[in-house]
């Protein structure tokens, strides 16, 4: 695999493939609105989806104040909240969604 540059500059790139996504904006308008190439966005959007993921373990926290809850920190600084007895199948399909959308 090519390498994907720094990790600030594939930060930066994890970013603005959310931020387009979060838009709702076509990547055309997104890019054009931003002065960002819509060829180049869709090269690093290809190329962050391909690359392994960066680190084996997330952050997991108990939530204060509300016993037998964690929340999930997912790429893109989107979150999940899930309470003791959540449903397991259900959670892989969300999260399967959330970094699909990454």
């Amino acid at each position: 695999m090519a390498r994907l540059g720094s990790e600030a500059t594939r930060s930066k790139w994890r970013g603005i493939v959310a931020a387009q996504a979060a838009s709702g904006q076509t990547v055309a308008a997104f890019c054009r609105e931003r002065g960002l190439c819509a060829p180049h966005f869709f090269w690093w959007k290809k190329r962050l989806a391909a690359a392994p993921a960066g680190a084996a373990f997330v952050e997991i926290k108990l939530a204060t104040g509300d016993a037998g809850a964690i929340e999930l920190r997912l790429a893109g600084g989107r979150s999940l909240w899930l309470r003791s007895g959540f449903d397991a199948g259900l959670l892989r399909a969300a999260v399967a969604a959330l970094e699909e959308e990454a």
